[in-house]
């Protein structure tokens, strides 16, 4: 497909989502789950492995794109309108919400005539098994059901529909005020026919869900609308019958367009728990915090001694990665791959974060109990034997292990916060040995991860490379934000991962030779870093330049105020799964964090001295 990754929106149900193109071609969507084969894969291909193109008719040349586009108000419900020579056509698609275990899948697209005459096309080609089986199109009375093996699909529509080599095809006048309807329904082959819905009532329950649930939101500082975007993104992440939160709703959108950093990203990862979790607090979400802390630990807890950097959404501990070799890949980005084998990675950094998760948790009085006290105690007793140990690190390298310097940083949050759960009498544990194991971790770091003749910390023992995660030692607590050290390495992030635009890089990479994460090519700037960067600044006082970068990052945001994993400075596009939660996390979290360093700022008094407001304080 000719589609920019950035040229995609999301709609969703809380079970599964879809990607709709700007020419309203939904091009991307997995049934009845995020982690299920994909029915509609032209994303990493073309038409032929499953689309849905729903549009004006144009005279021969290829769908064009739409005039413009926009979720109607804080919803995940989109509209896109063509203002054509005729009349201006606009198509509403949405999937209907629910949080109910038994929930059946719906896409529905509203066609509506604003104003003029405007002539549609409909063409639907779903294609199962990541396009590789082509359905059976069978007439049932009104409606038509495509079927193969386990799966099927009902569409319900009024509109005119004959079946051509295997696509069901709709031609059809709309006139000002006109409005036609399609619901495309999932359900297992074997199964009853579904109910017919009302696509108008689901309409009205769908705005009506989104806006109740937007309601809700805590925050109404100068970002808001970036924030409740990013918000309702993480929630369409959400898998609802579990609590988990997809890290992206695709597999294989590539970091490097036409390379092989190609990865399905389908599945749970432990580190988002922290930062999401604070991120949903911090904003008024306390029952979406509570739920993906009840993931968390029915995720880990079978099994702390053999923890995972990542889980499937309702926990699922094997995730076997293999090939799609009939898939070419976004813009020819080979291999497509489905399941990851990262899961089995040893990453140190993971029980920093799993146990910083469940601290906040605690503190934000989510009821997790003893037993996740526990939990963080057979953490901590498993890490006091292996925290020395190298490790594959946080971005899941695959070449040789390594002594990350992040890996030993969160190492030593982890034990920092079993250290305090333990002084505050929720837990019982060997108090002074686990002190003493904390002090030995941080001169460790100190020690071996710190070159002083540069003044900065460096991706691992050793190593001479930077590593955007060295920006998270402050917001840790490994380090207060005006140590010098501290400050010396935001400077150094600046100054060597920093691409021309600004934006920061995770580390550097190699081209067409194997860097340290075993991989050829390169890859765009991270905007997580990105947005830590921004962070960083803010904390050591640097607000106007902090603000600065973070309104150059929302900007990034493609017209519906979405991002992918990473930006390409040099092809000036978004790259990697697409929208990524880890990103719009990082959104949220720099934005409030700029309302608090702006909090803490001294404000001018009658007399010309400076007062601090009352309301700020030190992050």
């Amino acid at each position: 497909m000719s589609q920019r990754i950035e040229d995609y929106a999301l709609i969703g149900d809380l079970h599964t989502a879809a990607l709709i193109s700007r020419t309203g071609s939904l091009d991307w969507s997995c049934f009845p789950r995020f982690d299920s084969a994909a029915a509609f894969a032209a994303i990493l291909g073309d038409e032929t492995h499953g689309s849905w193109q729903l549009g004006p008719l144009g005279d021969g040349t290829p769908p064009a794109p739409a005039t413009r586009r926009r979720y109607v108000g804080d919803t995940l419900a989109l509209e896109s309108t063509w203002v054509t020579s005729g009349g201006t056509l606009r198509i509403t698609d949405f999937m209907p919400p629910s949080e109910d275990q038994t929930h059946t899948p719906h896409v529905v697209r509203i066609v509506e005539a604003v104003s003029g005459r405007v002539t549609v096309r409909s063409r639907l080609r779903p294609r199962f098994d990541y396009g590789l089986v082509r359905p059976r199109i069978v007439p049932v009375g009104e409606r038509h059901v495509l079927v193969a093996g386990p799966d099927a699909l009902w569409l319900d529509t009024p509109a005119p529909t004959a079946v051509f080599d295997g696509v069901l095809c709709s031609d059809f006048t709309v006139s000002e005020g006109d409005r036609v309807t399609f619901t495309l329904t999932y359900r297992d082959s074997h199964q009853a026919p579904p109910a017919v819905i009302s696509p108008e009532g689901a309409l009205a329950r769908t705005l009506a869900y989104w806006e109740q649930w937007a309601a809700q939101c805590t925050y109404h500082g100068a970002y808001r609308e970036a924030v409740m975007r990013s918000l309702i993104t993480l929630k369409a992440l959400t898998y609802a019958p579990t609590g988990g939160i997809v890290a992206a709703p695709t597999t294989s959108l590539p970091e490097d367009i036409g390379g092989s950093r190609n990865w399905d990203y389908r599945y749970c990862w432990l580190r988002d728990a922290a930062i999401t979790l604070s991120s949903l607090l911090r904003t008024g979400y306390r029952e979406e915090a509570r739920d993906w802390a009840a993931w968390l630990l029915r995720a880990v807890a079978g099994d702390p001694n053999r923890l995972q950097i990542m889980y499937g959404i309702t926990g699922k501990r094997r995730l076997p990665e293999s090939e799609l070799a009939h898939l070419p890949g976004h813009l020819d980005s080979r291999p497509v791959r489905i399941g990851n084998e990262a899961a089995h990675q040893l990453q140190l950094d993971v029980y920093g974060e799993v146990t910083d998760a469940l601290d906040r948790a605690r503190q934000a009085g989510l009821g997790v109990d003893e037993t996740a006290a526990d939990l963080q105690i057979a953490l901590v007793e498993w890490l006091e034997q292996h925290w020395h140990e190298p490790d594959e690190g946080i971005w899941e390298v695959r070449g040789p292990r390594r002594h990350f310097v992040h890996s030993k940083v969160m190492a030593w949050a982890a034990v920092d916060r079993t250290v305090k759960l333990i002084e505050s009498g929720a837990a019982h544990g060997p108090l002074e040995r686990w002190r003493g194991l904390r002090e030995a971790i941080h001169r460790d770091v100190c020690a071996k991860g710190y070159d002083p003749k540069r003044n900065t910390f460096t991706q691992s023992y050793g190593s001479a490379e930077l590593d955007a995660s060295l920006l998270l030692i402050p917001q840790m607590g490994f380090l207060p934000p005006d140590d010098k050290r501290v400050i010396g390495t935001i400077e150094a992030v600046q100054r060597e991962l920093a691409t021309p635009d600004g934006f920061v890089l995770r580390y550097p990479t190699a081209g067409d030779d194997e860097g340290v994460d075993g991989l050829e090519g390169d890859e765009g700037a991270f905007l997580a870093c990105s947005f830590w960067l921004a962070d960083d600044l803010a904390m050591i006082g640097r607000i106007d330049e902090a603000r600065e970068l973070f309104e150059r990052l929302l900007a990034l945001r493609n017209d519906v105020g979405l991002l992918a994993e990473e930006w390409d400075g040099r092809r000036k596009e978004q790259v990697g799964n697409f929208p990524q939660a880890f990103s719009h996390v990082a959104l949220i979290d720099t934005a409030t964090a700029l309302e608090r360093a702006a909090a803490a700022v001294p404000s001018p008094r009658a007399d010309g001295a400076r007062a601090l407001n009352p309301a700020g304080r030190n992050r």
